[in-house]
């Protein structure tokens, strides 16, 4: 009797122990709203429905988690502040990477880090960082914020401007291996033709393959190099397991499979098991013609 009392108070002790959650964010896109898989996360592995905790604890354990994004959409990127703090919560800390930071900024992002966990964040952090104006500051504002304020490493992913033009104009070719197979560039290069509208010359298209497919490399050359527990930000065709980063670990370092992706994805989308290993819906962007313009 006594044993079963000490493992009672044991296990209440360890229940009460687990911090709490944050509670989630709302929703703030509106289209969607009423759609049957709005915050659906689905295991695509198991085909199971998870819980946010769940999720939450399927990735503690993961040393590298990929987490692939639409870059426009601020519901995608508020889920993305949620699961690094809830993450923080059931795990060491390691480091974060982001596909919006170059190597030409890793010297001013450790200078900020630093200063801002001296309580001495610049007032001006987009310039602090040279951060570039591509990437809309106050979708990532946040997400840079609350990474300065960790003891885990922000870090680059991404390819300085010159690399990818030496890459556009010479072409390196990569070892062959799972990401050189010719389905997955056929792939690649039907998706750059279709985000480009079709307007892109055909003979330019190899030259984008070879800029997407090295910046591919580079995202699993810093995930192989950086402190674990990791986690990646980045687009999701770079986190594809079919197509992106994923085959690019397999390439480098065969021996290592302890990863897990998960896609952000607008409801009516389709992920499929050989894309991720998660998928978790949100509100989509209203519809845009982003052709138009390019026509």
């Amino acid at each position: 009797m006594r044993v079963l009392l000490w493992a009672t108070l044991a296990l209440l002790t360890a229940c009460q122990s687990v911090t709490p959650l944050p509670p989630l964010p709302a929703w703030q896109g509106r289209e969607g709203l009423q759609h049957a898989d709005l915050g659906l996360i689905r295991d695509l592995r198991s085909g199971a429905t998870l819980t946010p905790a769940q999720l939450v604890e399927q990735l503690a354990d993961t040393p590298r988690v990929l987490i692939g994004e639409q870059h426009d959409n601020a519901d995608q990127h508020a889920l993305q502040l949620w699961l690094l703090k809830a993450l923080q919560q059931r795990r060491e800390p390691g480091s974060l990477l982001l596909e919006m930071l170059n190597p030409e900024q890793q010297t001013k992002v450790a200078a900020t880090q630093a200063a801002s966990r001296a309580r001495q964040m610049p007032v001006d952090l987009p310039a602090a960082l040279a951060w570039q104006a591509g990437w809309d500051w106050a979708l990532y504002g946040p997400i840079i914020r609350y990474g300065l304020l960790q003891p885990a490493p922000l870090l680059a992913a991404n390819l300085d401007r010159d690399e990818i033009m030496t890459i556009y104009r010479t072409r390196p070719h990569l070892p062959a291996g799972q990401a050189t197979q010719a389905s997955v560039q056929a792939a690649l290069l039907a998706q750059i033709e279709t985000s480009h509208c079709g307007l892109l010359p055909a003979a330019q298209l190899p030259a984008m393959l070879a800029v997407q497919q090295q910046r591919d490399r580079r995202m699993a050359e810093r995930l192989l190099a950086a402190p674990t527990p990791t986690v990646l930000l980045a687009g999701a065709f770079h986190v594809r397991r079919d197509l992106g980063v994923p085959l690019h670990l397999q390439d480098l370092a065969p021996q290592t499979s302890a990863d897990r992706v998960l896609i952000l994805a607008e409801v009516g989308q389709t992920v499929s098991a050989e894309r991720a290993d998660f998928v978790w819906y949100t509100p989509a962007m209203p519809a845009q013609d982003h052709c138009a313009s390019m026509r």
